[in-house]
């Protein structure tokens, strides 16, 4: 009888043992402040800034997708997952050529834009979910979408700050896609190489001062200190101008509060999407009066631009270590002799 019972106690324990397990939950994986999510009995769990989403095993991974944010458009393309895609909203402000073509070929839809959704045409094409920035004033239109059976996921990676918690998105977007393993090779490379060139630009003998965007009418609206653009130039080993500020939005500013900080400004970075340093002095003639307009060097973002499409918006988004490898370019052109500038380009 003893053996008998002992077999009983083993058999009663290592079922407790695996039903203990089927009930554990997950560590979470922190994508940001914003953004997380676990694994708990076979449900996916998100948390993105106010909104959650259960999705069960047999609702993973999607294979029917639209976008309605070309940003986001980056994260898919870098998982090689552009087949997923059946519909984009404002298809003309995507880059990629891949995207472009499937739209051309009529196997991605276009499915409106932010003044106004087609929204019977997404209906129609029956996704499994559609990714957006959350715009309160289009939530009669999520909750339409919703009531007709479709999952709207909101993800605003816009409101990311931290270069790297933008990469991390990509994270989420390969567990979403079946495609963990290229996600998480992916990201550790970025992380890598962004480790790296901080590393390498930290070897730099000099900070140079650093003046960002431009004015749009008589304000200028200058990167906060805490903001992404302010932790790439720290990052690349350069002084911005308002690095003690500690907002994480842009800064208002009038020409002349601009100009008594710019005097010892050796590169504008950022500086719109203009074509020559003549065209911005037609926008705005007191650039004129800036000494880095005349003896320093001015760079834009547009070295991948097509029409109204901007890949900086985009793989930009995901690429952090491109974006810093280009500023680094820019501040230490000696730590990097033969690089060629990805995103940026500088104003003759």
């Amino acid at each position: 009888m003893k053996p008998r019972i002992l077999l009983l106690i083993a058999f009663l324990t290592l079922t407790a043992c695996k039903r203990e397990q089927k009930k554990s939950t997950s560590e979470p994986v922190l994508i940001s402040n914003n953004v997380q999510y676990t694994e708990e009995n076979g449900i996916l769990n998100i948390q993105s800034g106010k909104f959650s989403y259960n999705f069960k095993e047999n609702q993973l991974p999607f294979k029917k997708i639209i976008l309605l944010n070309a940003s986001m458009a980056g994260y898919i393309t870098e998982l090689g997952a552009e087949n997923m895609i059946i519909g984009v909203a404002s298809p003309e402000y995507i880059y990629s050529e891949n995207i472009q073509k499937l739209v051309r070929e009529g196997k991605i839809q276009n499915v409106g834009n932010e003044q106004k959704y087609d929204v019977e045409k997404i209906i129609s094409l029956k996704p499994d979910a559609i990714f957006t920035n959350h715009i309160a004033s289009f939530d009669n239109t999520y909750k339409l979408l919703k009531d007709n059976g479709i999952q709207v996921v909101f993800l605003d990676e816009y409101l990311e700050q931290n270069p790297l918690e933008k990469t991390a998105y990509i994270k989420l977007f390969g567990k979403l896609f079946g495609k963990s393993d290229t996600a998480m090779a992916k990201y550790d490379e970025i992380i890598k190489n962004y480790q790296d060139l901080k590393q390498l630009a930290a070897k730099a003998k000099e900070r140079p001062t650093i003046l960002a965007n431009e004015m749009y009418g008589d304000i200028w609206y200058l990167p906060g200190g805490k903001t992404s653009l302010a932790h790439f130039i720290s990052d690349a080993n350069a002084n911005y101008i308002l690095k003690n500020n500690t907002e994480e939005k842009a800064v208002t500013m009038s020409f002349e509060e601009v100009f008594a900080k710019a005097g010892q400004v050796q590169y504008w970075i950022n500086a719109g999407n203009h074509p020559s340093k003549k065209e911005m002095l037609t926008m705005n003639p007191v650039y004129n009066k800036l000494p880095v307009f005349n003896k320093g060097k001015v760079y834009v973002i547009t070295a991948k631009e097509k029409a109204k499409a901007n890949d900086f918006f985009e793989s930009g988004v995901v690429r952090s270590d491109l974006v810093l490898k280009d500023y680094i370019k820019i501040f230490h052109p000696e730590l990097l002799p033969g690089y060629q500038l990805t995103y940026m380009k500088e104003l003759q």
